[in-house]
């Protein structure tokens, strides 16, 4: 039973990031989780309000409400592809939470069927709840009134207006900044280029020439990098790659040792290969605060860790 529910928790925490594989490549974990987090309030849902949720609740927001007091009428379904003949004369709101939900139902749509004016005018403190408004084919002294009780609250303020071809966008916001690094490659700290005994004794353990093509198919990559890195040492004076030839002859020793082209444990070695040449930094703030305080992990390897962190090790 623990083993299912652990299976089941796996398989939960790895949907979301098939379904949005491609946005988390572009903002990470820490922008998908700040979206998930999000809530947003739209006000009036015709084409252009329309359009910007839709793209929202593809991308997984947390939820959305929509306020509009109006009803589908005929000339909506000339602009809106999120309406139909059937929605004639129903609550605009409903209808497009109801086909919002069908594009993602892990997003919570929620509606309001009143006229925004009148809820900017009438109820501001309903807006404290949300992340986002965006506004939509509002007038300027409403706008206006919204502006303030956005800003207020430090809520974000999108105002948005179409005219055919033609429109205009406004962000209202308060001034903040954002320094978030996000390096395009991380360093594992796998200490290949000089890796501990224990790893060495492990690698030996494993025969990467081994000819049965299940065993060589599921061979860790790391062994891998380990075997061949050694194998190239022992051929060049003990020193490993270090110029763009060499990292591409090395490259070639990896793919010499493939009996398939589908192992994918040697097309991840051959992408990790440049870690084996990677030795070891450290900024000279951490050198003097690794000279105050010793770590005993660093005085007994004399080696620091590949990405350049003082491990906290006592």
């Amino acid at each position: 039973m623990a083993s299912a529910a652990m299976a089941a928790a796996a398989v939960a925490t790895a949907e979301p990031k098939t379904k949005y594989d491609r946005q988390l490549r572009i903002w990470g974990d820490q922008g998908q989780a700040a979206l998930e987090k999000a809530s947003i309030c739209l006000l009036n849902c015709g084409p252009t309000g329309t359009e910007a949720l839709k793209n929202l609740v593809l991308g997984g927001i947390g939820s959305v409400t929509v306020v509009d007091g109006s009803k589908v009428e005929p000339s909506d379904l000339g602009n809106n592809f999120l309406l139909d003949e059937e929605c004639l004369g129903h609550s605009r709101a409903k209808s497009i939470c109801s086909f919002l939900q069908e594009l993602n139902d892990a997003v919570k749509a929620k509606y309001v069927e009143e006229s925004p004016a009148t809820m900017i005018d009438t109820n501001p403190s309903f807006f404290s709840q949300f992340t986002v408004v965006i506004a939509t084919q509002l007038p300027e002294s409403s706008l206006l009134k919204l502006d303030s009780i956005c800003g207020s609250a430090n809520i974000v303020l999108v105002a948005a207006r179409s005219y055919g071809l033609t429109g205009l966008v406004r962000v209202s916001i308060k001034e903040h900044c954002v320094i978030e690094s996000k390096p395009d490659h991380f360093l594992d700290d796998l200490r290949l280029h000089n890796p501990w005994t224990e790893l060495k004794q492990f690698a030996k353990s494993i025969d990467i020439c081994d000819k049965d093509a299940v065993v060589h198919k599921h061979t860790p990559y790391i062994v891998i990098l380990v075997g061949l890195a050694e194998k190239w040492a022992d051929a060049h004076d003990g020193q490993l790659p270090s110029t763009r030839q060499e990292k591409r002859e090395f490259k070639d020793l990896i793919r010499a040792h493939m009996l398939n082209v589908d192992e994918d444990n040697y097309k991840e070695a051959v992408e990790s290969s440049y870690k084996v040449s990677v030795t070891p930094g450290i900024s000279l703030l951490k050198a003097k605060q690794w000279e105050m305080c010793p770590h005993r992990f660093l005085l007994k390897n004399k080696n620091l860790s590949a990405s350049g962190f003082v491990l906290d090790i006592v």
